[in-house]
């Protein structure tokens, strides 16, 4: 009789714990919790991320623009884009790693922006190999994938404005999930300079190695 009072005591106890709902919430949010933050720190990193991309492309159009419309000195110019980009990112942080670079190139019209030099394909790979004839058209005396000049241009001429930011992401998210911390962000513009004289003529130069 003892066993089977034993037996149903130890039924009833098992019973009020099934029926207890005290500590799910816990329970559950245990296994919730974790998940919902790093989703909330990567909507947040993310947006960081998409407005100092904003920022960045806004400065460097600014920049384009200063560098067309008025004779302002190049670093100086580089200088301000630089302010604007620091202003958004925690540069008083000093875990916070900012590597800042602007690159002006500029070419002679829309048309040559961003492509290759010509040359004769000898042996039909569709690629550029030592000892092929090119044309200069940039005057550096080697083949090119790309015919921008280094600088700020003349008159009438289409520079363009490159940066790249690399910083440390805000939130330590990628660590955890280990992802590189640091994040690169590039903006780019292309803008002609203006007319405020003739445009230097170019001739491209056949060389062949």
């Amino acid at each position: 009789m003892s066993r089977l009072a034993s037996v149903s005591r130890l039924w009833t106890v098992s019973q009020r714990l099934y029926r207890c709902q005290r500590g799910v919430s816990a329970v559950e949010f245990g296994f919730i919790g974790p998940i919902f933050i790093m989703l909330l720190l990567a909507v947040f990193d993310t947006g960081f991320a998409i407005y100092t991309r904003a920022v960045l492309q806004g400065a460097v159009e600014e920049g384009a623009r200063t560098a067309s419309l008025e004779n302002t000195h190049w670093h100086l110019i580089e200088q301000r884009v630089n302010d604007q980009v620091r202003a958004v990112i925690p540069a008083a942080d000093p875990e916070t790693d900012i590597s800042f670079e602007i690159d002006p190139f500029y070419y002679q019209n829309y048309a040559d922006v961003v492509i290759p030099e010509d040359f004769t394909d000898s042996n039909g790979n569709d690629t550029y190999d030592p000892g092929e004839c090119f044309v200069d058209r940039n005057g550096n005396q080697t083949y090119d994938t790309d015919v921008g000049v280094q600088g700020r241009g003349g008159a009438q001429d289409v520079v363009a404005i490159r940066a790249q930011l690399d910083f440390k992401r805000a939130m330590p998210l990628w660590k955890f999930l280990n992802q590189p911390q640091v994040m690169t962000l590039t903006a780019s513009t292309y803008l002609r300079n203006q007319p405020f004289s003739g445009q230097a003529s170019r001739v491209g130069v056949r060389i062949c190695p």
